[in-house]
């Protein structure tokens, strides 16, 4: 702590100077106004009973609906979809559930309004394309409503601002859920990293790696209808935040200590998926009149302000095995994912590995206190999905609204993680050149508390 300390104190003098360079401030792109409010560490009031409503309840968006469902102190009022089928087979098993008065919205892409405004609900669950999530979000928060979209939080800059703007002057929570950071083994490391046992944090490493080219046989409706066109026409880490979520948490980014700095970006030749469609489809097919730009491998690299580094990687196309390689390394070891692995200094010999038995026997007492706390109750209630980490994040949501507690993911962890989709694009398209993440925060973040690991 005391280092860090240091070199902010540092920073400061250096930028008296002006000689130190700064992150997109409040004075380089808005002041806040004054009636806003910052939502780093933002807790509604409490709502002992929370209505909720889910707008895109096909894959994604039905697991949220059906869990939801399932727990105390939640009233679904209204789904909404484009297709009839979905929204019916979710209000179907709503009702299932004792929701009798929830209302089904399809049809056009405007119809999750007559929602917003019909059934009135306290929290939006969003699980739409990539490009629609900034509209829902701000939407629904302009209908009185807290915003939970999926994964990236919105695709450009821009959205990502307006969100915040919308936020801070609704007083509304905007959270982008990212799962993973309710993993098991990430909460394991969370913990590990705020006790103190590797020392100063120096690095680390983030990846999704998930071959997905099969999403390519959705040609008419399903994710890969609509998330193939990304990859033909955007070149960079589209989807970053499963890696990257975890590993900013373990550093604190954005809350207090340190915060995001720039990135480099580059890509690999973009073979794999002209090469799948020319395979697997006529000649004439829609996936062969594109021309698949995203490289098959993309890699960034963030420099904060503390000068420390995180590698991002992504690939969604060669048929690697699946990873969310997961690596923080500090000055007294390195802890590590795919498979759990550890060499920490008094955990063993710090120069090998301990895997298998000797991690769980080396870690098993830093378990997360949420996973103590709440993993019992979300396993009786049922709630599933990636190895339990989503019934974790939806109960938790649940929980925050009821109690009006802070979220354990705030609006601009959100935007942060988000913002390696289009600021690598723009670092690929110049050659790498290095790109500076705007300060979504406008400053506050070295007033945010830390997220805390006793809840």
């Amino acid at each position: 702590m005391s280092t860090r300390r240091s070199f902010l104190k540092g920073m400061s003098v250096l930028g008296a100077l002006g000689l130190a360079r700064p992150l997109s401030a409040k004075s380089e792109i808005s002041p806040r106004p004054s009636k806003a409010k910052y939502m780093g560490d933002f807790a509604a009031p409490k709502l002992p009973t929370v209505k909720c409503a889910f707008i895109g309840v096909g894959a994604r968006g039905s697991g949220h609906c059906g869990d939801i469902g399932k727990i105390p102190g939640v009233k679904v009022v209204g789904v909404c979809d484009l297709y009839q089928d979905l929204a019916e087979r979710s209000i179907k098993g709503a009702k299932a559930k004792g929701h009798a008065e929830a209302k089904a919205y399809w049809g056009g892409p405007q119809e999750y309004r007559k929602m917003l405004a019909e059934t009135k609900p306290d929290a939006v669950f969003i699980a739409t394309p990539w490009s629609v999530h900034a509209e829902h979000c701000i939407e629904a928060m302009k209908a009185g409503a807290h915003a939970f979209s999926e994964v990236p939080i919105a695709v450009t800059i821009e959205e990502m601002w307006k969100i915040v703007d919308t936020s801070e002057a609704t007083g509304r929570h905007c959270m982008m859920m990212e799962n993973v950071n309710y993993g098991g083994t990430e909460l394991l490391y969370l913990n590990m990293c705020r006790q103190g046992l590797l020392g100063e944090l120096l690095h680390g490493e983030a990846a999704y790696i998930h071959s997905l080219r099969g999403q390519m046989n959705q040609v008419k409706r399903g994710t890969g209808s609509w998330r193939t066109y990304h990859y033909a026409k955007r070149n960079g880490n589209l989807y970053p935040t499963h890696g990257l979520g975890p590993v900013a948490q373990y550093m604190n980014l954005a809350r207090t200590e340190d915060t995001f700095a720039s990135l480099v970006s580059y890509s690999s030749p973009a073979l794999g998926r002209n090469l799948f469609a020319k395979e697997k489809y006529p000649a004439d097919h829609k996936w062969n009149k594109l021309d698949f730009k995203g490289g098959d491998m993309s890699t960034s690299i963030i420099k904060t302000v503390l000068g420390r580094t995180i590698m991002v990687q992504w690939d969604e196309t060669t048929p690697r095995p699946y990873s969310r390689h997961n690596l923080i390394q500090g000055t007294k070891g390195v802890l590590t994912g795919f498979p759990n692995r550890i060499a920490v200094e008094g955990l063993g010999n710090a120069h090998g590995w301990s895997e298998g038995a000797a991690f769980k026997e080396k870690t098993a007492k830093y378990e997360h206190p949420l996973i103590k706390r709440l993993k019992a109750k979300v396993d009786a209630m049922g709630l599933k999905g990636h190895g339990g980490m989503d019934g974790m994040m939806r109960m938790r949501i649940i929980e925050c609204l009821q109690e009006g507690l802070p979220l354990d993911q705030n609006l601009y962890e959100g935007c942060f993680w988000s913002a390696v989709g289009p600021l690598s694009e723009t670092s690929v398209a110049n050659g790498g050149a290095p790109q500076k993440f705007p300060d979504f925060t406008r400053g506050e973040w070295k007033n945010t508390k830390p997220l805390s690991v006793n809840v």
